[in-house]
């Protein structure tokens, strides 16, 4: 890893990767997995299975909000932030 100016190591992004699983498979909560959210992969599994999989549409919108982002903006929101919803 190589580092920012200001000293920050660089971080690579992981958005088109959650973006694509939250649309594909989003009832399954492996983007909120990739992301580090344990406790937000596991709520978006249960959401799924209480609602038979009508759930999963939080998922597609939250895996459309990740690809109309910038990586810089996805990294300092998502993987440093740890954003949890939206």
């Amino acid at each position: 890893m190589s580092s920012f100016p200001s000293g920050q190591p660089q971080v690579e992004s992981k958005r088109i990767v959650c973006g694509v699983l939250a649309i594909l498979l989003g009832g399954l909560g492996l983007h909120r997995f990739i992301l580090g959210d344990v406790v937000g992969g596991i709520l978006r599994i249960v959401i799924s299975f209480a609602t038979c999989g009508i759930g999963g549409i939080l998922s597609l919108v939250e895996g459309i909000i990740y690809l109309t982002k910038s990586d810089a903006e996805f990294i300092q929101t998502y993987q440093i932030g740890g954003k949890k919803w939206f």
